[in-house]
Formats: C-alpha cells, structure tokens, sequence
C-alpha cells in the first residue's frame, strides 16, 4: 500500500470507534436520529480513508502501469479502478 498508513489507520480507527460507539447507542435505544448522524459520520471516515488509498494507487501503481507501456497492465489498472467506482456508487 502506498498511502500513508498512519493516516488511513487513525482514520479507520477513529471510524471503528464511532461504530462502536452506534452499537451502544442502538442498546441505549438512542434516538434515531442521533444514531444516523453517528453512521454519517463513520462512513465519512471511511470514504476519507478510500480515497486516501485510492490516491496513492492512481498515483504510484497507475501512472507505473501507463510510464510502463505495457497495455495490459494498464488495462488492468483501469478496469480495478472502474470496479470499484461501481462498487462505491451502487
């Protein structure tokens, strides 16, 4: 992985702990409302730290694979990618 890891890593954490912390609440029988702002703000931390990763895949593994010339791998590249922008719209 070429994203900073310490980065991704405290987001993730940060958002496994706001996860956690909606389990409680739902226990609580917390408001609802409350509970959704919680899961908007986990999937908040969890989108930052997507895009972190998928930055420094476009701009490490990706422009390798176009530098490269090899259009296999470049195809590859890019249908990875197309996969997971279907995957995060769906």
């Amino acid at each position: 992985m070429r994203a900073d890891k310490q980065s991704v890593s405290r987001l993730v954490k940060t958002a496994r702990g706001q996860v956690d912390a909606v389990l409680k609440m739902i226990e609580d029988d917390r408001y609802c409302m409350d509970i959704a702002t919680q899961l908007t703000a986990a999937e908040s931390l969890l989108h930052r730290a997507r895009r972190e990763v998928m930055k420094a895949h476009l701009d490490g593994c990706v422009c390798e694979a176009f530098e490269s010339g090899d259009e296999q791998e470049r195809s590859k590249k890019l249908d990875e990618i197309l996969k997971l922008v279907d995957k995060c719209c769906e």
